[in-house]
């Protein structure tokens, strides 16, 4: 079984959230069987800053279900959309 790239654009709340604070939580709450590729900022308007975020999971129904639920529930986290899903070779 192989391995897929996701990619993620997480929306905060406001201008106002730390994405620091966001930012490390992935980090210190990724589940089992998913790693971190890459953590970004992307500007989107008005002051406001997306988190993106690439991880790694394995090739199976379901590789990116529990990544989805744990930055679901993070304080300052509006909304998450997976914006690329991609198989490693």
């Amino acid at each position: 079984m192989g391995e897929v790239l996701t990619t993620m654009k997480i929306m905060p709340d406001s201008p106002d959230i730390d994405l620091e604070t966001i930012k490390s939580t992935i980090e210190s709450s990724m589940p089992e069987g998913a790693r971190i590729h890459e953590i970004s900022e992307e500007p989107i308007a008005f002051g406001l800053v997306a988190v993106i975020l690439q991880f790694i999971t394995e090739d199976g129904e379901g590789g990116s279900e529990a990544v989805e639920e744990m930055v679901q529930a993070i304080d300052g986290v509006a909304s998450f959309e997976v914006t690329g899903v991609g198989r490693l070779m």
